[in-house]
């Protein structure tokens, strides 16, 4: 049996009685449209904790004036379902009124650095929208754990950043990109590709796999290895690049060198058609 509900309220008693039981509480931030990427990442919730809470919330406030924020797939009953099958004992999902009651937002939490870049670059004001509407959802659940996927690496980190710099108490873990077959990162994005765009999108694992293959086999010059990202991406005419970066894991500055004690992951954005798709890869550890 799962519940369903709207209100923070009702949230927060649902909680209070898991709490009192003895469970430890667990948290799913999404945005909807789930996919077998979301269900990973209910399952590994888990793994962590024995009562999870999925939240299904379309935030307003992390896209900009000319995103898809209006045909963003909303799929609740299927969500719930999905939800229910993956053993998740709580979905949450608000209104807009109850996530930012009384009008526009006046409040914000805003995260230097790390989201200026990249993402932060090319989308302003995204990662001010996340952190703020993850912070408030931290706030009314109130999880012993949160589960982020590393499809979206920058955003796991600006989340790891907040918790740390804010002092909440939540421990967060990221999970490993869930991806189609063919390689493809899950996404509730993908459903906007037709076919040809389908096949085409998969230029973005390829150009990442090369990359990872380059470091492996000892290449020791970042710049080679955003040249390779950026030609395999560019080499599909279909496929519009905004950014190919090799960057330090834990900070996302951009590397210079490659080797040993060297933690870099390479992370790539572009749009397929008029679907804007993000992806990234670890190279070395």
């Amino acid at each position: 049996m799962i519940e369903l509900v709207e209100s923070v309220e009702d949230v927060r008693s649902a909680v209070a009685q898991a709490q009192a039981d003895g469970r430890i509480v667990g948290l799913v931030p999404t945005m909807g449209a789930l996919h077998d990427g979301h269900v990973r990442l209910v399952e590994r919730c888990l793994d962590e904790a024995d009562w999870v809470a999925v939240s299904i919330f379309v935030n307003p406030t992390q896209f900009g004036p000319s995103e898809d924020f209006t045909r963003y797939p909303r799929t609740l009953e299927a969500d719930v379902d999905r939800c229910r099958t993956a053993g998740a004992a709580l979905v949450f999902a608000p209104t807009p009124a109850v996530i930012y009651p009384g009008g526009p937002q006046s409040t914000f939490v805003e995260v230097p650095g790390l989201s200026d870049i990249l993402e932060g670059a090319s989308r302003p004001g995204h990662f001010r929208g996340v952190a703020t509407v993850v912070l408030k959802l931290f706030e009314i659940v109130r999880p012993d754990v949160a589960v982020f996927g590393q499809k979206d690496y920058q955003q796991q980190l600006v989340i790891r950043r907040m918790v740390q710099d804010l002092h909440v108490p939540v421990r967060i873990v990221t999970e490993p990109t869930v991806r189609e077959p063919d390689g493809l990162a899950m996404s509730s994005r993908n459903r906007y590709l037709d076919p040809d765009e389908r096949q085409a999108a998969l230029v973005l694992y390829r150009a990442l796999t090369l990359a990872r293959g380059a470091a492996m086999a000892g290449e020791s010059s970042a710049n080679r290895v955003r040249q390779i990202l950026g030609e395999t991406i560019e080499s599909n005419e279909r496929v519009h690049l905004d950014y190919a970066e090799v960057a330090d894991s834990d900070t996302l500055d951009p590397l210079d060198r490659l080797g040993p004690g060297i933690r870099a992951v390479a992370l790539v954005a572009a749009r397929v058609g008029s679907t804007r798709l993000i992806d990234n890869l670890v190279l070395t550890e």
